[in-house]
């Protein structure tokens, strides 16, 4: 089966367009951070000032340049700058440990890093030069008008950013994408949401994520309005509502699991709200009647420029899934079998994609791109073998059905198990591991890690976690940890991983209770959560995020505890009380109150 999309759009790259718009509108907002904000002509000439810089220590095509920033103003016009400077950005997400962090540097081999000088401590051994953001030598420049600048005017195969993803061989690699192929995905996307200057859109994103790609560019070059989320806000879909409310939001995007928790609650008729996009994990329900908002479900791996195919999300259809719609702008998409031919309508195929998106490839992997970029067997240029199976729908439609290898996606991440168990591997007590996508007893996926301990070498869960937060970004820890004596194994020598026990309270690491809990708001707190982790019981001093916990099961856990005290705890009051007993004291507290207010209104 082969879709194609044939189209051409005009090469115009988004360091141009912002330019353009500074011009025509200089006064309009570009892009706001709480009560920060900066209108097109701050941006552009902040961005300026930036590239003057960069280009007079060596920024030029295909050149990478770090960018390691929290997501802020700053980040947005240094990366504006490092493409006016004709180089290419390489986002380096803060939150990430640090030897993530040296690996990409090293591989790279980026001359520049614009970052802070907070962030800088972390650098203090880079074999590149670290730039602050905030520096003098960045303003010292300014004495040159805008006007007077010239920025870099990119050629369609030049460089643009280069974005890591987890990697099979125990370490990220680089994907190289081109200003011709961001174009391709601005140029559809401004064009298919019907995208103006009166427009405002989030920015959800973490920085490594390649949607934070999608949430900045197609705006800024259309002339709206970005506008970043505070961090609390961004892992619950109730204060993003809101959030979303206040600040009049019109276009936005948010990964799958989130997208339906926002279809769940509650939307006011007059919400600005009028496109929701969402991707990057499987979406499992369809929206309700009455939302004031289209869903938009989208799919497309980092190597073909964050979306491969897009479609609208009906209400309540009677499907088993949504679909994954139809191929973008100047998009092929190719459902194959593993001889490379086209599948049978209805039967489902590893897709392949061509187009205008696809990647030149990955970063000094010449091996690995010939392996995964293969020439078209049906037509010119390349197609990208994705590991992604889907089938087509009578409606023309793509249904997303599975992976045809061991990748996993989590909360809109890939996930290469190698990487992870690479990283297991490295403990001193772990002889062997391998790592799965399973269902915890919310439904959502988690990633458990099966470990063969080291003789005499005792384990411990918050121990393990502690270990790989030195060499794992946190959305790739296992939430769970089960040893065993040996692997399950197939005919062949093999993992079967199909063999693998489902944890339990019995079989998972845990580790010894000191502290358990006291009064019966506590042990009762403690249920909750030991329910939602799958876990046989915890101290009272147990932090929920360092147990594996994370945003989504946060909000789960404030509506459970809701339901069992009939108490409204903020998610913000989860961050600052993430212990047992800090917990179960604010439940106390939030009950005092409500029962004196009872008092006194009977």
């Amino acid at each position: 089966m082969i879709q194609t999309i044939p189209d051409s759009v005009g090469f115009t790259s988004v360091s141009v367009a912002v330019a353009e718009h500074a011009a025509r509108a200089p006064h309009a907002p570009a892009v706001a951070s709480g009560s920060r904000r900066l209108t097109y002509r701050e941006l552009d000439s902040q961005a300026n000032r930036v590239a003057r810089y960069l280009r007079s220590r060596g920024a030029a095509a295909d050149v990478p340049i770090g960018l390691c920033l929290p997501r802020s103003i700053e980040m947005a016009v240094a990366a504006l700058g490092i493409l006016k400077s004709g180089a290419a950005y390489v986002p380096m997400d803060p939150s990430y440990p640090t030897d993530r962090l040296s690996f990409m540097l090293d591989d790279s081999q980026m001359p520049l890093l614009v970052t802070s000088s907070r962030i800088a401590e972390r650098f203090t051994q880079a074999r590149c030069e670290v730039i602050d953001i905030a520096a003098p030598q960045l303003a010292a420049n300014s004495d040159q008008s805008p006007r007077e600048f010239s920025p870099a005017e990119p050629r369609p195969d030049d460089l643009a950013y280069m974005i890591y993803t987890s990697g099979s061989t125990g370490w990220p690699k680089g994907v190289e994408l081109t200003h011709a192929s961001l174009a391709n995905l601005v140029a559809w996307h401004c064009d298919a949401f019907s995208v103006t200057p009166a427009d405002r859109a989030s920015h959800v994103a973490g920085l490594g994520f390649d949607a934070a790609v999608w949430e900045l560019w197609p705006y800024l070059a259309a002339g709206a309005s970005v506008h970043l989320v505070d961090e609390i806000s961004r892992g619950s879909a109730e204060l993003l509502r809101d959030w979303m409310i206040a600040q009049r939001i019109s276009i936005g995007f948010v990964s799958s699991p989130i997208a339906e928790w926002m279809m769940r609650i509650a939307w006011p008729r007059q919400a600005a709200l009028r496109v929701l996009l969402t991707g990057a994990d499987t979406l499992h329900h369809f929206p309700p009647a009455g939302l004031p908002f289209q869903v938009i479900n989208n799919y497309g791996p980092t190597e073909c420029t964050v979306v491969a195919t897009s479609g609208r999300v009906p209400v309540e259809s009677r499907e088993a899934l949504p679909a994954i719609g139809r191929a973008i702008l100047n998009t092929q998409i190719y459902l194959l079998d593993e001889n490379q031919q086209p599948v049978p309508e209805g039967d489902a195929g590893e897709i392949y994609i061509g187009g205008a998106g696809l990647a030149r490839g990955y970063h000094h992997r010449p091996d690995l791109t010939a392996e995964r970029f293969i020439a078209n067997p049906f037509g010119e240029g390349r197609l990208y073998k994705t590991g992604d199976l889907a089938r087509l729908l009578p409606d023309g439609q793509f249904a997303f059905a599975g992976r045809a290898d061991d990748q996993i996606k989590l909360r809109g991440y890939r996930i290469e198990p190698g990487e992870v168990v690479a990283a297991l591997n490295r403990h001193p007590a772990v002889r062997d591991s391998a790592v799965q996508g399973r269902p915890d007893a919310t439904g959502e996926k988690r990633l458990v890690a099966y470990l063969i301990p080291q003789p005499d070498r005792e384990l411990t869960h918050t121990a393990m976690r502690d270990f790989l937060r030195d060499h794992l970004p946190e959305y790739m820890l296992p939430g769970i940890f089960v040893p065993l004596d040996a692997f399950p194994v197939t005919a062949n020598g093999k993992i079967d991983y199909a063999a693998l026990p489902e944890p339990d309270a019995f079989n998972a690491l845990r580790d010894a209770v000191a502290d358990r809990p006291e009064s019966g708001t506590e042990r009762r707190v403690a249920q909750i959560i030991t329910t939602l982790l799958d876990m046989q019981e915890i101290g009272r001093e147990d932090n929920f995020f360092l147990l594996g916990g994370h945003s989504l099961l946060g909000a789960q856990l404030i509506a459970k505890v809701r339901d069992a005290f009939g108490v409204d705890i903020a998610l913000r009051a989860l961050f600052d009380a993430p212990t047992v007993s800090a917990l179960s004291a604010e439940v106390d507290r939030l009950s005092a109150a409500s029962q004196q207010v009872a008092a006194v209104q009977s």
